[in-house]
């Protein structure tokens, strides 16, 4: 698909899931491929997290990011693809009152969804904008810290989306990442498939691919500081490989990974070529 079917799909389906009544999603990145199976691929345990609201938690994610996120009381904190709020009133847990959470997503609905949350909640120094993450809707240089739970993988240019990172990012700050990647190569068979993309699963790169993109767009100190295996049930994989392919994909691959990623940046925007 080209970048643009990619962006569209996935708004598709996360739009539909932002308009779900609360409780009703089930899927392989919390809300998206439906299995006869009870189990849950990716998603952490909120509970009992500082700053947890059940309603804004639609099981989209696949980590905990900002409880390895080393957020400051007063920072301004950035959340890429917020969905209906759930990290970022986590985040703001964190930074307090004195401090500002943003979260972007591309998604009207979700957008929506969110105000609403935070109007109920009577947050007033928590933020959505509706934006492109490879074109972040904020001033270079503005946010402490960013955060984003199984979001970037969704994103057709990841090597543009780490770079607005770093644009927007001040010099000091930092980002904690929840994202899925991948340690082998996924079978043709699934790469071409929308539900697995937008269940990221498809949307996936390679480890060391993955972390490349972030050296190379000016972050130091990179550090995976958690990781799980992911499992796919049997009844997903059976709907676009034979029986022979998911054999060989359980014996050799299913090297799906859930990781936390912490990166730095230590020098200004304009030490560089970012400032555009």
């Amino acid at each position: 698909m080209k970048s643009e079917e990619i962006k569209q799909m996935v708004k598709e389906k996360y739009s539909a899931i932002a308009l779900q009544e609360e409780g009703d999603t089930s899927s392989c990145c919390g809300a998206t491929c439906s299995s006869d199976e009870i189990y849950n691929i990716m998603t952490d345990d909120y509970t009992g997290v500082e700053g947890y609201h059940k309603e804004a938690d639609l099981a989209l994610g696949c980590g905990l990011p900002v409880q390895f996120a080393k957020i400051k009381k007063g920072d301004v904190v950035l959340d890429l693809g917020s969905g209906a709020g759930n990290d970022c009133f986590v985040a703001r847990a964190e930074t307090g009152a004195e401090g500002k959470v943003i979260g972007v997503d591309m998604t009207e609905a979700m957008i929506e969804r969110a105000r609403a949350n935070a109007e109920k909640l009577g947050y007033n120094n928590v933020e959505f904008r509706l934006g492109d993450i490879e074109h972040l809707p904020l001033t270079k240089e503005s946010v402490n810290v960013i955060v984003s739970n199984c979001v970037l993988n969704l994103v057709p240019d990841k090597q543009k989306a780490f770079s607005e990172m770093f644009r927007v990012l001040k010099a000091g700050g930092h980002f904690s990442v929840s994202d899925i990647v991948l340690k082998d190569e996924l079978p043709a068979e699934l790469l071409t498939v929308a539900e697995m993309y937008a269940g990221c699963i498809s949307g996936a790169v390679l480890l060391d691919d993955y972390l490349k993109m972030i050296k190379d767009a000016g972050f130091e100190n990179i550090t995976v500081q958690k990781q799980k295996k992911v499992i796919v049930p049997d009844d997903i994989l059976e709907k676009y490989l034979n029986a022979d392919a998911v054999q060989k994909f359980k014996s050799v691959g299913e090297g799906i990974l859930s990781i936390t990623v912490f990166a730095e940046k230590t020098k200004s925007c304009c030490d560089g070529n970012c400032c555009s």
